[in-house]
């Protein structure tokens, strides 16, 4: 029997504040499920995000008391519906903030927590830099979910630049990996759509990557192009740059499928680097 799942992700703009943030979520939720979907997917920083200069200032709450997660977890248990919540801003140590995303249970539990492992530290101009360690505070555990219907692993945004975590991930049962961003435009257009079906095609997963959409109070601007993608490589549903409901059904055999063709998780090997390959200084080559 087929393992159907159908997937909703949800585009949300950036927004500065929870009210805001929690209206946009719930009513793009609302349609979503509405539409059969099993399983939402939300944006990174989806409870609020705005910058002051290089630094990311998203509202922050204590987990038992931020109004856009307790506002999410209500509706999964009204709707009996599984959310994930890409991430929102909690408290973390030495006064910053932990980057956190969940997975929720269709009755409203937290099923699962994950702090962002990689900092948005880059200067991508002389006027557009991002210092995202300057407020939080990074993770440093990878987190898988089991769910009814399939194990899940998370990341967020940054975190897709480096393919072991993800390989981690998928060596330990993921069979999706999430990816949910507020990348920015100018490094979406450039590396969004080929790095999350490379992820998706070293890993035999399919990867689900809800990403935030237009201007960001304080400035910048996120991509949008939610997607989802199989584990062949293949974008089943791509978002554009408007607002609203990226959804797909997917069939989960197709990663067992896709891992017996190239079983590329059981081939890892280990090796060590000799400094002649790695420390030569550049030569001229006949």
């Amino acid at each position: 029997m087929a393992r159907h799942l159908k997937i909703a992700c949800l585009q949300t703009r950036p927004q500065p504040d929870f009210l805001s943030a929690l209206d946009e979520a719930l009513g793009l939720a609302d349609a979503a499920v509405e539409g059969g979907a099993e399983l939402l997917a939300l944006p990174e920083y989806c409870g609020g995000l705005k910058t002051e200069g290089s630094a990311l200032v998203p509202p922050a709450a204590p987990e038992d008391e931020h109004p856009v997660l307790q506002g999410l977890r209500d509706f999964a248990a009204a709707r009996n519906v599984w959310m994930a919540i890409g991430s929102v801003a909690v408290p973390g140590p030495e006064g910053k903030i932990r980057n956190r995303g969940y997975v929720i249970d269709n009755v409203g539990e937290i099923a699962s927590r994950y702090d962002k492992i990689h900092m948005f530290d880059i200067q991508l101009s002389d006027t557009e830099v991002y210092r995202e360690s300057a407020l939080v505070s990074g993770g440093h555990q990878a987190v898988l979910t089991d769910t009814p219907f399939a194990v899940v692993g998370h990341s967020i945004c940054y975190d897709l630049r480096f393919p072991a975590l993800y390989r981690d991930l998928a060596q330990a049962g993921a069979e999706i990996l999430m990816v949910p961003a507020a990348f920015t435009k100018k490094t979406g257009e450039a590396h969004w759509h080929v790095l999350n079906r490379a992820r998706a095609i070293e890993n035999g997963a399919f990867v689900v990557a809800p990403c935030a959409i237009g201007m960001v109070e304080g400035g910048g601007e996120s991509y949008g192009h939610s997607l989802i993608i199989d584990p062949w490589g293949e974008v089943i549903a791509d978002g554009g740059t408007t607002p609203g409901i990226v959804q797909a059904t997917i069939d989960l055999d197709l990663v067992a499928a896709a891992r017996a063709k190239i079983p590329s998780l059981e081939h890892d090997r280990s090796f060590t680097s000799s400094g002649a390959s790695l420390d030569a200084k550049p030569r001229d080559v006949a």
